[in-house]
């Protein structure tokens, strides 16, 4: 015979258990997701801040068609003015004061640097960073941070692809920025050279010098075939002139992050900057190949609709629009269960995820042990106009 306070406390302790276990992850209610991030609304990367807007902008419309599982986006993003100690002070706000469930698409390397080891001890998932560094995929150190774009390193692994295939037993050298980002771009062509390979010839400079020409004429002297420029705007700029200036002129291949025709080929001169290769992973929304893309055709629909002021012109609107789908993606593979440690397998769950703004045959894979969503790209040759895709897409190195 069932004792009947045991029977009332058994089914009490049903009827409770799941408000109890939503209880326990933060930003959690039967009626909300509390997400939050941190974005430059402010100061010298205020520029990006649109990218961030029209994130909000697609969580209203999922707002609108129901939410996920019955649960409204309630989206927390606070202006860090791209300060990274204004960013720990905004990221211990979300985390202990407004309790959210997760972070999403934090701002900028620095910041992310600031913040990523009091996110981890907290163990609240950081998805899809927005830095290309690679530290941010690395699960073994940060195992609640995860990126989206391609990484430098992955970046620098398909350079490293190209130019084998482009120039078989070619010599390469390398420019790099003395940081992060620079070394990221040496270790993905390491990757694929391999550490007994001796014929890599490097060289770097600091953001801080006037000029590169002594690095780059260390790097010619030394007869390269293959120059990777792996730096920032400005400095590729520069390095783009001094090549056009080379008597053995080498294969010139710059960081993606560098391809403005306004502020990087014009500066260094358009007709200097021919031939110069790069690469891509996003439609170009000036490009008039995509103008009848049903992808594009989708985005730029949701941008009259829910945010008519953004900049059609602007691949930061692009850009943030897969970001935000590609959360909502992992959300909705939740289920019901919006527990943290769910979160996290969701995002590392990716199966050949496809976004409207990606170029075809690029798509976004995840895995326990990979933490790189985007490991392809498609390479790009500056005609004197404008960059032209050419050959298939080329994965980077698998570790």
């Amino acid at each position: 015979m069932i004792d009947r306070r045991s029977f009332i406390a058994a089914n009490l302790a049903a009827t409770l258990a799941p408000g109890i276990a939503r209880a326990q992850t933060p930003g959690i209610t039967d009626t909300e997701i509390k997400i939050g991030q941190n974005f430059a609304y402010s100061g010298p990367a205020s520029s990006f801040a649109t990218h961030a807007k029209t994130e909000a902008a697609y969580f209203k419309m999922i707002n609108d068609q129901g939410g996920i599982a019955g649960r409204k986006l309630n989206f927390l993003s606070y202006d860090d003015a791209a300060s990274p100690p204004r960013a720990i002070e905004q990221i211990r706000k979300l985390v202990e004061q407004d309790q959210v469930a997760l972070l999403f698409n934090t701002f900028g390397t620095a910041a992310n640097s600031a913040i990523v080891r009091y996110v981890n001890e907290k163990k609240v998932p950081q998805l899809f960073v927005y830095s290309g560094a690679d530290k941010f995929s690395d699960p073994k150190t940060y195992p609640w941070t995860l990126g989206w774009q391609p990484s430098y390193r992955v970046e620098g692994q398909i350079y490293a692809k190209y130019a084998r295939v482009e120039k078989p037993g070619a010599k390469i050298g390398i420019l790099f920025q003395n940081d992060d980002f620079g070394k990221d771009y040496v270790a993905g062509v390491k990757d694929v050279l391999g550490a007994a390979d001796t014929s890599l010839k490097t060289a770097s400079h600091e953001l801080t010098d006037a000029s590169i020409d002594s690095q780059l004429l260390a790097l010619y002297s030394s007869g390269i075939d293959v120059l990777i420029s792996a730096t920032s705007p400005k400095f590729v700029a520069m390095a783009i002139r001094k090549n056009a200036e080379a008597e053995k002129r080498p294969l010139h291949i710059i960081t993606n992050i560098s391809t403005s025709i306004s502020s990087v080929m014009t500066p260094a001169g358009l007709d200097r900057g021919v031939g110069t290769v790069s690469s891509a992973y996003m439609k170009d929304p000036n490009d008039p190949a995509w103008a009848d893309d049903a992808g594009m055709r989708e985005w730029r629909a949701f941008m009259a609709k829910y945010y008519p002021d953004g900049d059609l012109k602007d691949i930061n609107n692009l850009l943030g629009y897969c970001f935000a789908i590609t959360l909502v993606k992992v959300l909705q593979a939740c289920g019901n269960d919006f527990s943290r440690e769910n979160m996290m397998k969701q995002a590392t769950s990716l199966n050949n995820l496809q976004l409207p703004g990606l170029l075809p045959g690029i798509t976004l894979n995840t895995s326990a042990k990979d933490y790189r969503p985007i490991r392809q790209l498609q390479m790009a040759r500056f005609d004197g106009k404008t960059w032209q895709r050419f050959g298939s897409v080329i994965k980077g190195a698998d570790l």
